[in-house]
């Protein structure tokens, strides 16, 4: 059974938490929080904390079940709400600042379960569906 855990309007653009997130994607969650406890970017800090209260959240839904096999599921970051100020700039003119923000959501889950696995078996068969065709060149007729 997974577990979901949110961080809502966390002051730092999308992009710098997505580089993390897009670490952190698939891995057992020991490993993950090892990776975000020694990685130097500032978005590491709260995404290891998310990621720790996604973990307790799957413990008090699976009391006495083991945590060693959990896997960071799914983790997504979406833009939130984008304070908008303005700077001075040359000749009188305004230059628009925006200090963006995100929310983030991770879902931790077993690797045994069937919800983990089956997600890569459709990949894996749409990719065999849609092999690369061989292109048609052009032939040019030359008199």
């Amino acid at each position: 059974m997974e577990a979901v855990a949110k961080l809502n309007n966390y002051p730092t653009s999308p992009r710098k938490m997505r580089l993390l997130a897009d670490l952190i994607r698939g891995m057992k969650v020991e490993k993950a929080l090892a990776i975000l406890d020694h990685n130097p970017k500032h978005p590491a800090v709260p995404l290891r904390k998310l990621v720790v209260s996604a973990i307790s959240n799957w413990k008090q839904k699976n009391e006495g079940s083991d945590e060693s096999a959990l896997v960071v599921k799914t983790i997504f970051v979406d833009g939130a709400r984008v304070i908008k100020r303005m700077r001075p700039a040359p000749q009188g003119r305004g230059y628009r600042v925006r200090k963006r923000s995100n929310h983030v959501t991770v879902i931790v889950d077993t690797v045994g379960s069937k919800a983990v696995a089956a997600p890569v078996a459709e990949v894996a068969e749409e990719v065999a569906v849609e092999a690369p065709k061989a292109k048609k060149t052009k032939s040019t007729k030359k008199d």
